[in-house]
């Protein structure tokens, strides 16, 4: 199993007790992402700088094949394109991004999508409400990444199945599927959902008709400071109780719960069939 959803910072704590956990957990690895850009008022602008940001992260996975490292970049800052560049020539495998106070679909973070997707890197994307202090959702709504299907070539996901707004994500998918372009959307299921709403967001996620199970990652939203091992385990047992009891095959958990992330990453490159939807005529 992989998770798709860990977090790190300056100082990501042992690589010994992360990676320790990790496997307590029951996983293999995952996708790590760097620190917080500066505009998120989290620290230091100083030491939040794109360098410095870039280079704890790559040390930190550094030797580890399956800790995957994405870069958060904030696509307003004013080298960010160079910063797209700078990310890839270190080695990293796709990056993050959270609307906080833009829209996707302005010039200026749609330029740094494009050029992301041009490098043929993912992203992953934040969606949903966003638990912060700003002033943001407007941002994070599902519908205001339908302007990514004029970015050809681009692999993206949506985080926390953009709860509370799970049926507009799943809606989103469902247009992107429909479209024919090249572009892969991925869903990720990272809570998000608290687990009152999660049974019914995953059955109608999974039971609208669209073609998902290659394209629906795991994650757990925890830090390499403290990865929380309970938390993951329980998320883990819940997902994979109710996904069974909806007549989910074993073969398709293992999609979800592990190769669809190698493949959201770029380390398989398997051909996946995807069920056009009837237009209904």
């Amino acid at each position: 199993m992989f998770d798709c959803h860990i977090h790190s910072g300056l100082n990501p704590a042992s690589k010994r007790q992360f990676l320790e956990k990790l496997q307590e957990s029951g996983m293999k690895g995952g996708i790590v992402m760097s620190a917080v850009p500066p505009s998120f008022g989290e620290g230091d602008p100083k030491t939040l700088k794109s360098s410095m940001r870039l280079n704890s992260l790559m040390n930190f996975v550094k030797g580890e094949k399956n800790l995957f490292p994405f870069y958060w970049i904030d696509p307003l800052e004013n080298d960010a394109l160079k910063q797209v560049d700078a990310a890839v020539g270190a080695g990293v495998m796709g990056f993050k991004i959270i609307c906080n106070n833009f829209y996707i679909r302005e010039k200026k973070p749609l330029a740094v999508v494009k050029a992301i997707a041009q490098k043929s890197k993912p992203i992953l994307f934040h969606s949903g409400i966003l638990w912060d202090n700003g002033d943001s959702a407007r941002f994070n709504r599902p519908a205001e990444f339908e302007a990514l299907i004029n970015v050809p070539g681009l692999r993206f996901a949506l985080a926390h199945i953009s709860w509370p707004w799970t049926d507009e994500c799943i809606a989103l998918f469902g247009k992107f599927l429909a479209s024919g372009r090249d572009i892969d959307m991925y869903i990720d299921t990272t809570p998000g959902t608290p687990p009152i709403y999660r049974e019914e967001a995953l059955k109608r996620l999974f039971g609208v008709g669209y073609d998902v199970e290659k394209k629906v990652l795991f994650g757990s939203d925890c830090s390499t400071v403290n990865y929380n091992v309970k938390w993951v385990k329980d998320w883990v047992k819940r997902d994979k109780k109710i996904l069974t009891k909806q007549g989910i095959s074993k073969s398709s958990l293992g999609f979800i719960f592990g190769d669809n992330l190698l493949r959201f990453v770029g380390l398989r490159n398997d051909a996946v069939n995807r069920k056009q939807l009837s237009p209904g005529i």
